[in-house]
This record gives structure tokens, C-alpha cells and sequence, in this order.
């Protein structure tokens, strides 16, 4: 029986380690349990199915299955950047200024979108929907912007 996930990574790896197994020759279906895939994934990861590997098991395989020449394209992985909370408030000052409007106008939206009083008591996540929606803002009313990073 087979485990569903909604981790789309994990599908798109055991999709990479599959497609690498076919290139290669290697048959993936359970018809044969002593298969050249199957002794592959004991050899490499210990695990006799690839939906068995952890993430670091499907690194090993895909790892060992470009070392023997299949070609897969590797997505390179996100990096999250710490975002400045002064530079977030800078950004919506900026903003405000542009549209010649105060920060009652930022209050507002901070209440409305999050129920928090102050624009200010919002966390990095927050302070950017906030400053999306000022771009959004001056973008419908024909100001002049640089996109918010």
C-alpha cells in the first residue's frame, strides 16, 4: 500500500529518483522484488521502496543515480532571508509620504487585515502584506513605485 503526502518536495524527489531510474535502465515495478532498482535502494539507502526514504535517504539516491550518468534537473531550494523590521517601516513610511497621507492611514489597514491598533506592533510578516498593500495602493492610483523586494 502506498503513503500519500501533500509535501509536494518530497513527490517531486521520489519523481526525480524514478525518472533517473528509468534513464538508467532500471525497472521500477514490483514485479520483481530482487530488481536491479530495488538492490540500488537497499545499497544505497537501506529501504526496499523509494516512498520509504527520509530526505536525507532521497538525497543519497539521487546523489548515487547522477554519479552513474542520469540527467535530472535539480531545483535549487529557497533561501528565506531575515527581513528588517526597520527597513519595513522605512518602506511604509516612504510610502505614506508619496500618497501625502499619515500613519492613520497604515493604523487602518494594521486593524483591518490583523486586528493589532498600530502598524508598528506588527511582526516582519505582517509589515510586509502591509507594504504590499501600500505598493497595491500606489499602483491604483498612478504613483510612481519600485516594486517591494
Amino acid at each position: 500500500m502506498t503513503r500519500r503526502t501533500s509535501d509536494p518536495a518530497r513527490n517531486r524527489e521520489l519523481a526525480a529518483i524514478h525518472i533517473a531510474a528509468q534513464q538508467l535502465g532500471m525497472d521500477t515495478s514490483d514485479a520483481h522484488p530482487e530488481s536491479a532498482y530495488r538492490s540500488m535502494l537497499w545499497s544505497v539507502a537501506r529501504v526496499r521502496s523509494a516512498g520509504a526514504l527520509d530526505f536525507a535517504g532521497r538525497q543519497r539516491v539521487l546523489d548515487h543515480l547522477v554519479a552513474r550518468g542520469a540527467k535530472i534537473a535539480r531545483r535549487p531550494r529557497r533561501v528565506r532571508v531575515a527581513v528588517d523590521r526597520v527597513a519595513l517601516v522605512r518602506k511604509i513610511t516612504a510610502f505614506l509620504l508619496e500618497a501625502g497621507r499619515t500613519d492613520e492611514y497604515a493604523h487602518g489597514i494594521a486593524r483591518r487585515m490583523f486586528h493589532v491598533d498600530r502598524y508598528e506592533w506588527c511582526d516582519e510578516k505582517q509589515l510586509g502584506k502591509i507594504v504590499a498593500a501600500l505598493y497595491y495602493d500606489a499602483k491604483r492610483h498612478d504613483r510612481p513605485v519600485r516594486k517591494p523586494e
